[in-house]
């Protein structure tokens, strides 16, 4: 049995995409076993996200306690302040008497008329007192009000 030409190049041919078909069945049995490995790889990263989410909540819960005691600590701050501004006004009304009382003192030994100038001062400066004391008493109250409610709050 002889061949002629053309069955020779139609089994070189037939040949050729034997060849061609089997190399891509490899290829896809390689790219098969790599997708199943991305698969695996994409699960177990889904598996570990979970808990580093769950670490992350609570960091944040941790940030935002310690966020409510430093307003807690700055409240008292302003509180211990404002106590601070009040005895500052005490101490220069106090140093203003003094300089009054001083000035009048020294008038008062001059001349009658300024006696009695110096007595309508220390009039004026008893009722201030008294007003004083009643702004005082009234910030006091405030200030309990306030450690209580805080106090209650807590």
């Amino acid at each position: 049995m002889q061949l002629h030409g053309w069955e020779i190049a139609l089994l070189i041919v037939s040949g050729a995409f034997a060849l061609v078909a089997i190399a891509c069945i490899v290829l896809i049995l390689k790219a098969g076993r790599t997708v199943d490995q991305a698969t695996r790889t994409l699960r177990d990263v889904a598996d570990a996200t979970g808990p580093i989410l769950g670490n992350i909540n609570g960091t944040i819960e941790n940030v935002n306690t310690s966020l409510g005691q430093a307003q807690v600590s700055l409240d008292n701050v302003n509180l211990q302040l404002a106590r601070l501004d009040t005895i500052t006004d005490h101490v220069q009304h106090v140093t203003a008497n003094v300089a009054n009382l001083s000035t009048v003192v020294g008038a008062a030994a001059a001349s009658p008329l300024v006696k009695v100038a110096a007595f309508t001062y220390g009039v004026r400066s008893a009722a201030a007192k008294r007003r004083r004391g009643d702004e005082e008493a009234e910030v006091r109250a405030e200030l309990k009000q306030r450690r209580r409610s805080r106090r209650s709050a807590k």
